[in-house]
């Protein structure tokens, strides 16, 4: 699947969004960074660069009430099947724990 858009406009993008849901629930950074546990100084530069680490990014969903989304989102879609055999075959294989090599 090809992006549209770059890694670092995304970040932004998430940046900008975190921070619309964190207004919009009337919540200062200083409120936001005591119920998460997200240092202020964290905070401020995620909203202001879109930087963070995961851990942060995911303490700071929690809290807004939006973690439950973002781990659907990055669930495995259900593969549609046209007949049995695919199926019974998706059963039998075996599933993976590596890529593999190119």
């Amino acid at each position: 699947m090809i992006a549209l858009i770059s890694p670092s406009k995304a970040q932004r993008l998430l940046a900008e969004n975190i921070r619309e849901h964190r207004l919009q629930r009337n919540l200062t950074q200083e409120e936001l960074s005591s119920r998460s546990g997200v240092p202020l100084s964290t905070l401020r530069k995620f909203e202001q660069q879109g930087v963070i680490s995961l851990e942060s990014f995911l303490k700071l969903l929690m809290v807004l009430g939006m973690l439950d989304n973002v781990v659907k989102a990055t669930k495995m879609e259900t593969i549609p099947f046209s007949s049995i055999d695919e199926v019974i075959a998706l059963n039998n294989a075996p599933k993976r724990k590596r890529g593999r090599r190119t």
